[in-house]
């Protein structure tokens, strides 16, 4: 194992190849992400447009709500990060513009806000899986019912929204400004963590012990055991619907429409698996092996990124493909709109042409 005497760090897992396709990468990142959140944020809205309309108010659609809302804020943020630290300046640059005091303490308010968003969302897909299982287990119906479970719904989401938050208070402290001199300049940059190296800090340790396990890990690993049940259960529900060959299309409708939605957040937790969990093994091994942060977890940084940027903004071709009440929702709100703007500019005209009549008669 290999030792640089000059920054302190192992060089065991140096690779060059990985380095140069960093390089190359930090070029496009900027870009792409913006390109990725200018589809993603429209379409989030419409997610919150569409399931919050009064028909499509159950338990499932009000957690996928607050999913796409805190997706959107993710991706809101990183527009104007991505614009200063990779589009208008080079991500490898340094200069007084763009690590001025202002964007510095923005890039710091980034880490955190994105941080927390990133974190609500994969909790709440962690919500979805065991609000799901259990509701398929449960015999209980009625409107009633219904509402009782979407008060726990609505319950569930603060409660997920409030421990992410207070969760996350040793990484609000973790990150710091440090002001360095720079060209006869005053440049702002975020302080070494020093992992890899017998400087860091204990807090930094625990941060990310903490980060690793409780917001990548922990909800990885809910999500494959009730993912799993939610599978399990679509099997046997597919079984059973095999025997009701003698029931009725309108009583056989719903098992299906059931089905449909189960198959859909199964997707959403194995999209949420192939994001976070490499993150989250990423992370502990940056903990426990010298260098490694330095050259595997930094380098693939961006990438790791724009694979959550991804992420946040497939959801509605998701719902569209998967989902017909969410389909239809979208096409009827399309009709009302055009319907007005339609109406709107009748009117309009009709206005100018009797406007353009008295004209002519006076």
């Amino acid at each position: 194992m290999s030792f640089n005497s000059s920054t302190g760090v192992f060089e065991f897992y140096r690779v060059p190849e990985l380095e140069s396709f960093s390089v190359w990468y930090s070029g496009i990142h900027g870009y792409l992400s913006v390109i990725v959140c200018g589809f993603g944020i429209p379409m989030n809205l419409i997610n919150v447009t569409v399931l919050t309309q009064k028909h499509m108010r159950t338990p499932i659609n009000c957690i996928l709500t607050f999913l796409s809302l805190s997706d959107m804020l993710t991706m809101i943020s990183y527009v104007p990060f991505a614009l200063n630290f990779y589009i208008l300046h080079s991500p490898w640059e340094l200069n007084a513009t763009k690590n001025s005091l202002g964007w510095m303490r923005f890039m710091l308010f980034h880490i955190n806000f994105s941080a927390t968003t990133h974190t609500v969302s994969i909790w709440l897909g962690v919500t979805l899986a065991i609000l799901r299982y259990k509701h398929l287990y449960s015999p209980a119906k009625g409107n009633l019912t219904r509402i009782r479970r979407l008060i726990r719904a609505r319950i569930s989401v603060v409660v997920v929204y409030v421990l992410s938050t207070v969760g996350l208070t040793p990484n609000y402290i973790t990150n710091k400004l440090h002001p360095s001199p720079f060209n006869n300049e005053t440049v702002y940059i975020m302080e070494s963590l020093d992992l890899g190296t017998n400087d860091v800090r204990p807090v930094v340790l625990l941060n990310l012990w903490l980060y690793s396990i409780m917001a990548k890990l922990l909800p990885c690993i809910l999500m494959v055991i009730y993912g799993g049940l939610l599978l399990y259960t679509l099997k046997s529900k597919l079984k059973f619907q095999k025997r009701k060959l003698s029931c009725t299309s309108v009583y056989a409708q719903r098992p299906l429409d059931n089905s449909r939605t189960t198959r859909m957040l199964l997707i959403v937790i194995i999209l949420f698996l192939v994001t976070e969990l490499p993150q989250g093994i990423l992370i502990i091994l940056s903990v426990t092996s010298r260098g490694f942060f330095h050259f595997i977890y930094m380098p693939l940084g961006d990438l790791m990124d724009m694979m959550a940027l991804i992420n946040n903004g497939v959801n509605f071709i998701l719902y569209c493909s998967m989902s017909r009440d969410f389909r239809l929702t979208l096409m009827d709100l399309l009709k009302i709109r055009i319907a007005k703007h339609h109406f709107t500019t009748v009117a309009c005209d009709s206005e100018r042409s009797q406007t353009a009549l008295i004209v002519r008669v006076s």
